[in-house]
Formats: structure tokens, C-alpha cells, sequence
């Protein structure tokens, strides 16, 4: 499987419904925020309030030409809900599009990798060594209070964003076609993630683990058991992004994952 337009075509298209999916989540369960969406050009436009990573468009470029009047509208879809714009842009989408952007004046403000990796030859037994260390589970319906306040407890050393993230995580595990894991050691919640699946692509996402329990290989056991959830559901393709050079990058390449690109997130002064 190569990294090409159609590997980032398949894996833009997957994070865009997944995102999209998330904000009807948070549209049903907190109607407050005003969360929704709008397809333009073929691409994602994502509003999930203003300060939301979420707020943003995936997919840009990649499903068809963008003309001046689909920036236009975007840039009035954020604008009227006095939104910052941003545009998640894979590098397939060429440097004539990005020549674009820079002409109306976006900047670079993020890069991420964009990692996959081909399930088609592993099988449910290839993935069993790390769990039974830490054992991981799916949640059960009444654990998505809990589960939201595990992967928020793994921002916790960061100031604000426990309250953001209590709502994020409401809404996650809300959403169509996600499952949520939590990781345990000696029979307490330690860490959470969660998987969302489109079209045979498996977006693993959502990974926090609480302070006191890092490095102990908590991740690596979510990664684990999320990656089996994925083949039994009949995935091919599973993928995620990480920061470059990131830990999380290092521990995806450690199990198999490759950097398909690095995506560039552009911003609108």
C-alpha cells in the first residue's frame, strides 16, 4: 500500500466523517454549542463552537478543484459564527492549492503526521502479547461518564481544559460507529482511547492516559486491543496522527504504523 493521493483521499475522508459525526453527537447531547457541519468542494466543514480543536475543515482539496467562491463560503461559515478559520490540508492536495491559501492570506500554524497502517495480513491472535499485562476492555453503557473522566484526567497537568474536556469526551463516545476503550491496572481505569471506523478505515484517536500511570505500556495495550476491535469489524486500514517526532509518533511506528505525509494546518489571520 503506498502513500499516494489515494491513501490520503481514503484517510482524509475517514477523519472528515468522523469529525462530522462528532459534531451531530454534540448537537443531540448539547445543543447549546450549535455544532454542525457543511460539505463543500467535496470537502468537511466542521463547527463545534469557536475554540474547539474540531472547528476546522478536513479534506480541502482532495475531492475536487476549490474554487475562490467555496472559500468564500467556508470562510463566511466560520466567520458568521465568529470562528477562527481553519483548513487541515493533506500535501496531495498540491502546491498550487497551498500558493492559494497564502495568497489570501492564511499561515501555517500546524503540522501533524499522518500515520496508517495496513491490517489485511494480521489476524485476531497477532496483537494478544501486550494485553495481558494490562488488561483492556470496551466500555459499558454506564461507563461514559467514567470514560470521559479518565481521558480527561490525562490533560489534567494542563490548566483549563479539564471542563473543555469532561464535554469532548461526552460527545465522543456519543458518536455513530465509535467504540471507547479503557486500559486498567490492577482493576482501575488508567488510561482511555477510542476507535471510529468509515469505510473499512479505523481512526484510532482519543488517547489519554492519567499521569501516574505513564510508561507502563498503557497505550501500547490500547493500540493493541483497538487494532483487533478493527479487524473483527472487517477493517483494512487503520490510521492516526501524532505531533512530528512526537512520542505518540514513536510508540505508532514502534507497532507498525508508517507516516503516510504530514498534514499542514492553515490558519486565517
Amino acid at each position: 500500500m503506498f502513500a499516494d493521493f489515494e491513501l490520503s483521499a481514503r484517510l482524509e475522508q475517514a477523519e472528515g466523517a468522523s469529525c462530522t459525526s462528532f459534531v451531530h453527537a454534540r448537537a443531540i447531547i448539547q445543543p447549546e454549542v450549535g455544532a454542525t457541519s457543511i460539505r463543500v468542494a467535496g470537502a468537511y466543514v466542521v463547527y463545534d463552537g469557536p475554540s474547539s480543536p474540531v472547528t476546522q475543515t478536513f479534506g480541502l482539496g482532495m475531492f475536487g478543484p476549490v474554487t475562490a467562491r467555496d472559500l468564500d463560503r467556508i470562510e463566511a461559515f466560520f466567520k458568521q459564527k465568529q470562528a477562527p478559520v481553519f483548513h487541515e490540508v493533506s500535501p496531495h492536495a498540491g502546491v498550487e492549492f497551498f500558493a492559494t491559501l497564502v495568497e489570501r492570506g492564511y499561515r501555517p500554524v500546524e503540522l501533524t503526521s499522518v500515520m496508517y497502517r495496513s491490517l489485511d495480513a494480521f489476524s485476531d491472535d497477532a496483537f494478544s502479547a501486550t494485553q495481558q499485562r494490562i488488561p483492556v476492555r470496551v466500555i459499558r453503557e454506564d461507563e461514559r461518564s467514567l470514560w470521559a473522566q479518565v481521558m480527561a484526567a490525562g490533560w489534567a497537568e494542563t490548566p483549563g481544559l479539564t471542563g473543555f474536556l469532561l464535554d469532548l469526551g461526552a460527545a465522543i463516545v456519543q458518536k455513530t460507529n465509535t467504540q471507547a476503550f479503557l486500559a486498567e491496572i490492577d482493576g482501575a481505569p488508567v488510561a482511555a482511547a477510542s476507535i471510529s471506523i468509515h469505510n473499512g478505515v479505523a481512526l484510532l484517536a482519543g488517547a489519554s492516559t492519567i499521569p501516574h500511570a505513564r510508561k507502563k505500556g498503557a497505550q501500547s495495550a490500547l493500540l493493541d486491543a483497538r487494532l483487533r476491535y478493527a479487524v473483527n469489524q472487517g477493517c483494512h486500514l487503520a490510521m492516526m496522527g501524532a505531533a512530528p517526532g512526537s512520542g505518540s509518533q514513536r510508540n505508532a511506528e514502534r507497532n507498525g504504523f508508517r507516516i503516510a505525509y504530514t498534514r499542514v494546518k492553515w490558519g486565517l489571520p
